[in-house]
């Protein structure tokens, strides 16, 4: 029997703290003109001391989660699409893991920038088919605040703070994630990087002086390479799911530049009430601002059962992609009191990782007492030395 990968939950984390084009243009030579001139945003939130990506992640999924019958222990898989980790180990997804209380879930970082999301739906939507899963969270989260160079004008005022987050769930009714294209093209990798702070070059304080730990982009070159594939990819998932573009309700694009956007639809042929545009009130969010966009989206009543979507993006690596799925809505509403329970949830699963931790360390502390006896004596000749002798 036929599995498909449905998406059944959908939520999104933004912070409270908003930064307008004119608080901006307090900070650096610039002005809201310029900015909405040339990229189309607003305003962007920013992450304060409070928020972390592991935060914004959480948010998003236990919002996702909400919206269907799948509680936390039910979750398989979950994989954290990020540019901005929480550490570079552990993965942000095991503590979003331990705070969700998915006791049973396998989770891991999917590093593509702002391809991640798609790379990582397609990446859960093939464990589902296989049948080796059957409920997976994929939450695409940045704090892009936290490594931007506040000093360079054509790149801080680009960048937002946010997550959003998909519940994928297996099931026999045709549909849902229908194709993926996903590419790559290292050869452009120095054209959007954060050089410094990997092991090529490691943290020091020369590395910080030349802040080469911020975000660099050669905003030209990005442009062009970015209103090519934007089409291209659309077009080449649309043909793999057996669909022409007149069969697609809404284009859903990472929110990188609005005339990026404008440029794919002149390229798609297609109106631009077709494509879901936030990109005035978010600015980029990375791997956050497609499940972003699609939650507002569902959440305005722009997305209706049986409508195909197609989700595309592009970013660093370089690398770009586009996904085709089918909107299919929970068959049943989920009870009020199931919502309510999602608060208690995230107590009790706070209260089963502090007991987990205590049991670590008692355990740790009985071996390390029973085994005390057993550790050689380092002043006595091993049984080899004294054969020696």
């Amino acid at each position: 029997m036929a599995r498909y990968a449905h998406v059944t939950g959908w939520g999104m984390a933004v912070p409270e703290l908003v930064l307008t084009n004119a608080d901006l243009a307090l900070m650096v030579d610039t002005t809201d003109e310029w900015i909405v001139d040339r990229t189309g945003i607003r305003e962007r939130r920013l992450a304060d001391k409070h928020d972390t990506t592991a935060s914004l992640a959480l948010q998003a999924a236990q919002r996702a989660l909400e919206r269907s019958e799948v509680r936390p222990r039910d979750v398989d898989l979950i994989i954290v699409a990020t540019s901005t980790p929480e550490h570079l180990f552990p993965a942000t997804a095991c503590l979003v893991q331990d705070r969700l209380g998915a006791r049973t879930a396998g989770a891991f970082d999917l590093s593509a920038a702002c391809s991640g999301f798609i790379y990582a739906v397609n990446m859960a939507a093939q464990a589902i088919r296989s049948g080796s899963i059957d409920n997976a969270l994929v939450i695409g989260a940045e704090t892009l605040s936290r490594i931007v160079n506040w000093d360079d004008r054509s790149t801080c005022i680009l960048f937002g703070d946010g997550a959003g987050a998909f519940l994928l769930q297996a099931g026999e009714k045709p549909g849902g994630v229908l194709s993926c294209v996903m590419r790559s093209d290292g050869s452009g990798g120095d054209l959007l990087s954060v050089p410094a702070g990997g092991s090529r070059i490691p943290t020091s304080l020369e590395t910080v002086r030349r802040k080469l730990h911020g975000i660099q982009m050669n905003g030209r070159e990005v442009f062009r390479f970015a209103t090519r594939v934007m089409a291209s990819a659309t077009q080449e998932a649309v043909q793999a799911a057996g669909l022409k573009l007149d069969d697609i309700e809404l284009v859903v694009p990472h929110q990188a530049n609005l005339r990026i956007i404008e440029a794919a639809a002149r390229g798609l042929r297609l109106p631009l009430n077709r494509f879901v545009i936030n990109i005035e009130r978010y600015g980029n969010t990375s791997t956050a601002s497609i499940p972003i966009a699609v939650t507002e989206a569902a959440e305005a009543g722009r997305v209706h059962p049986g409508d195909h979507l197609v989700l595309v993006g592009f970013g660093a690596g370089l690398t770009w992609g586009a996904m085709v799925l089918q909107w299919v809505t929970p068959e049943r509403p989920v009870p009020a009191r199931r919502r309510r329970l999602s608060a208690l949830w995230s107590t009790v699963a706070r209260l089963r990782s502090g007991l987990r931790r205590l049991a670590r360390w008692l355990e740790g502390l009985l071996w390390g007492a029973a085994s005390a006896g057993k550790e050689p004596d380092e002043s006595r000749p091993s049984p080899k030395t004294e054969d020696r002798r």
